[in-house]
């Protein structure tokens, strides 16, 4: 019997919730938090008579840490599964420690008033959850988080030492409008207008915004353009994993994307800083957030595939070796199994198997990690079972 407090209640939440749901014998309890309750109780709505996972709701500030506290020691949870905002992680890990509860999220922590992308403020939690005795998993979605899990799998089972990693994140995938974003608006557009960087023989090298492209054919859904983006997970990967001489991340823009991000960039309402209107202190990036379509809306109307994954090279026995692992997701099949288009999905779906490989006791252990410091093996077999099931190549076309 376990009981996860669920914070958020957007478009990956949902997934979370579906997947606890589905998977009742691990999640006997959930309760479902969030600033708007009623968005919690439409879930709880939905569901509850679908599963025998017992479903509560709450209202919850999670920029509060004593409301964490307080809802955290009146349910009780196993473990919190933050699918909240990334400016809330702290806020969240700090209610943890308070009542000693094991921790999940999806991306690291972000300032609210810089694009700014890294560990370090969780990774400062280390020794406080050692000597609370409770587990933190950081970035349990996909990318990060499968990306992660792909890559100590390659380590463990196919590699002596991986030096170089590409990560590829394909967005196939059409909702018909002219500008969207398929997760947080506010999110998105800081992570992809901030400049690019990649890890070189152990330092970072910066570039500018989508300055670097390459083209790449997508198994199952075609030729994309890709560019090079920073992206948390080279940060822990290039400790983690041995051998690393380079690892890059890339993600696919159609022109229409970009053409839109741009003006919007030139005219400032990509920016972060606050600006006084009719006299009143508001931020361009969340006012365009606020007209923007909700990426939970999307899933009915989008069409077409992802494929995400990772390719490497490095070397076993002595001999060069190359080795592609990746997931193609639906949209459309999403929409149908959970109400969610494919980019909701593959960040929800990690969710669920990170906390359920906490509360099975496979990963378990004092401390803060990132997913690619455990056994990948279960991870990757419940992949498989609950709905991103991944396929190798072992000759696959390398990114120059």
């Amino acid at each position: 019997m376990s009981r996860a407090l669920i914070i958020g209640a957007g478009g990956v939440a949902g997934v979370v919730i579906h997947k606890c749901c589905q998977n009742s014998e691990v999640f006997t309890d959930i309760c479902i938090a969030s600033r708007t309750k009623s968005k919690c109780d439409k879930f709880k709505e939905e569901l509850q008579d679908k599963t025998k996972t017992n479903i509560t709701t709450a209202q919850v500030n999670a920029d509060n840490v004593p409301e964490l506290v307080a809802l955290m020691k009146e349910y009780k949870p196993d473990i919190c599964i933050n699918v909240a905002l990334p400016y809330q992680d702290l806020h969240i890990m700090d209610a943890c420690l308070e009542c000693k509860v094991d921790y999940l999220d999806t991306a690291n922590y972000e300032p609210e008033d810089t694009a700014k992308f890294e560990y370090s403020w969780q990774w400062a939690y280390r020794e406080r959850f050692e000597k609370a005795g409770i587990t933190a998993i950081l970035g349990s979605g996909f990318d990060p988080g499968v990306t992660g899990v792909f890559c100590a799998y390659a380590q463990k089972h196919y590699f002596d030492e991986i030096n170089y990693i590409d990560i590829l994140d394909c967005n196939g995938g059409d909702h018909g409008y002219p500008f969207a974003t398929n997760f947080n608006p506010e999110i998105n557009i800081r992570e992809v207008s901030a400049k690019g960087s990649y890890i070189q023989d152990g330092k970072w090298v910066e570039t500018e915004p989508m300055e670097i492209k390459r083209v790449y054919n997508f198994d199952q859904v075609g030729e994309k353009d890709m560019y090079l983006l920073h992206h948390e997970e080279l940060e822990s990967l290039a400790l983690n994993i041995k051998g690393i001489k380079r690892i890059r991340f890339f993600m696919t823009f159609g022109q229409s994307y970009l053409t839109h991000l741009k003006c919007l960039e030139d005219v400032g309402m990509t920016s972060i800083e606050p600006i006084m209107y009719e006299g009143k202190e508001i931020v361009p990036l969340q006012f365009l957030k606020a007209v923007l379509p909700d990426p939970a809306s999307l899933g009915p109307r989008t069409k077409g595939k992802t494929n995400i994954g990772c390719i490497f090279r490095g070397k076993k026995d002595g001999q060069d070796k190359t080795y592609y692992v990746y997931n193609v997701c639906d949209h459309q099949e999403c929409y149908k199994e959970v109400g969610s288009q494919a980019i909701s999905y593959t960040t929800g779906v990690p969710a669920m198997i990170g906390a359920m490989m906490v509360l099975t006791g496979k990963w378990k252990k004092p401390g803060v990690y990132n997913v690619e410091e455990f056994d990948p093996d279960p991870f990757m077999e419940a992949l498989n079972k609950w709905g991103l099931p991944w396929t190798e190549n072992f000759d696959p076309v390398l990114v120059d």
